[in-house]
């Protein structure tokens, strides 16, 4: 016995009108497919199976780094038939499989569990989950006997007291896997559409005498995204849940209504975050970090006590008291160490910044491995790049580079050196030197009063 799930991925979503596949355009930052993903998952379903089919190669190419499995719909012939695609997944597995769908994505985790849990306590064949709505027009409507599900009545086929029903079918579902396999050989495509209904299963399965239930859960969980207006409203029914979470679970957010964080972002207590702050990705924040307006940071891991001013921090990691920017960028692949200052213009790329160092203005370090409590003056300059290669730069422990510094790499400045304002510098400094690297000043007298003369000024 065990749990398996079902995304439907293969719809053409027309309405979005869009090259990209429906079921790839993203919620706080996550393709919706993925949200219903990782929601099985966390509800403990492990086996995963993705029907595909417009757009097969783009949802593939998105997915598969959430280990799952899939299955091709070539014709779009209606729900049943997805799922008729899927027999071959299906087959030879007892237990229970999770029928979703990919346009979905505000469902919760603890909707599942509680599907889950009514499924199995029941007894019963199939579960659906449905919502109870006060203008239900256009929803197939549930029709009771007692706790059981009698049978799903369309919107256009009910009379005058089904159309009084007010519990609407979400689309998604529980089924026993062996049931589910033999309902969907009796099934027919003899309607208008000559297409096959997953919803037609719950008659053949009532017809069996077989038990259905149904789990209630908030309409906003049901929601499908099907044009750009949708998403919009997923978006801001998830951006509210996921503030909330973090604003219930000690994390200050000044504005909510104007603060972005994704789905899979983690912060730490006592942290404040300002208006106007964008967190992507896997981006961790610690303990007491503080963003002032107008940040934004994607897969990155900022640690306790840190302070972020208008700044962009990509796919690196900001060590214990550090402060950045304004106006900082840090780029992939950096990692800076405890309390660093990177101050305003300054620019860090695929870089190692040790402890206490101080990159406090308009500087830019690229493929360098710098040391620490290093001073960089204000201009520097990692020349990294000759046109066709880059080439590291090494700054060790305590060096002081002043400023309008340019360290033309490959070149290592050693432990406690020094180098003079204004130096372009081509060969290592030693240890405890001081680099000087600039041309002789010449003054000539004089010559402005000649360039006058001659009618050049």
């Amino acid at each position: 016995m065990g749990n398996y799930a079902l995304i439907l991925a293969a719809g053409e979503g027309k309405r979005m009108k869009s090259e990209t596949s429906k079921v790839l355009h993203q919620v706080c930052g996550k393709e919706m497919v993925n949200h219903v993903i990782d929601i099985m998952r966390k509800s403990g379903i492990q086996d995963v199976n993705v029907i595909v089919g417009n757009g097969k190669e783009q949802v593939i190419e998105k997915t598969k780094s959430r280990d799952v499995s899939y299955s091709v719909q070539e014709e779009q012939l209606g729900t049943g038939h997805a799922v008729l695609c899927a027999k071959a997944f299906l087959e030879g597995k007892v237990g229970t499989v999770a029928i979703f769908t990919g346009d979905a994505p505000l469902i919760q985790e603890s909707t599942v569990a509680s599907m889950l849990k009514n499924h199995a306590e029941g007894g019963f064949s199939a579960t659906l989950l449905t919502s109870v709505i006060e203008n239900p027009t256009g929803y197939g409507r549930i029709q009771r006997e007692g706790e059981e599900v009698a049978r799903i009545i369309e919107h256009k086929d009910c009379s005058p007291e089904e159309l009084l029903l007010k519990e609407v079918n979400a689309g998604m579902y529980l089924f026993d896997v062996e049931e589910l396999l033999a309902s969907l050989q009796m099934l027919k495509n003899n309607n208008a559409q000559k297409e096959y209904y997953l919803t037609d299963v719950i008659e053949i399965m009532r017809g069996k005498g077989l038990k259905v239930g149904a789990v209630i859960t908030e309409f906003d969980e049901t929601r499908g995204v099907n044009t750009r207006v949708h998403l919009a409203e997923a978006e801001a029914i998830m951006r509210r849940r996921i503030n909330t979470f973090h604003m219930e679970n000690g994390v200050t957010l000044v504005d909510p209504q104007s603060t972005y964080i994704g789905a899979d972002v983690v912060i730490g207590q006592d942290t404040v975050i300002y208006p106007n702050n964008l967190l992507e990705g896997k981006t961790v924040l610690g303990k007491r970090v503080t963003l002032y307006p107008n940040s934004r940071i994607v897969d990155s891991q900022i640690a306790d006590d840190v302070t972020v001013t208008s700044s962009v921090i990509l796919e690196s990691a900001v060590g214990k008291k550090t402060s950045v920017g304004p106006f900082a960028y840090i780029r992939p692949q950096s990692v800076i160490g405890e309390e660093v200052k990177v101050g305003d213009f300054v620019e860090i790329k695929k870089s190692t910044i040790g402890n206490g160092t101080k990159i406090s203005h308009l500087t830019y370090i690229g493929d360098a491995e710098v040391g620490e409590h290093v001073n960089f003056g204000c201009g520097t300059v990692v020349v990294n790049y000759d046109g066709k290669n880059k080439f590291k730069t090494v700054v060790e422990d305590h060096a002081f580079i002043g400023c309008n510094t340019n360290l033309i790499a490959p070149v290592t400045v050693h432990e406690g050196a020094f180098t003079a304002a204004g130096s372009t510098v081509t060969e290592d400094v030693p240890a405890g030197s001081l680099g000087i690297a600039r041309a002789k000043q010449v003054n000539k007298e004089g010559w402005v009063q000649k360039r006058k003369e001659s009618g050049k000024y």
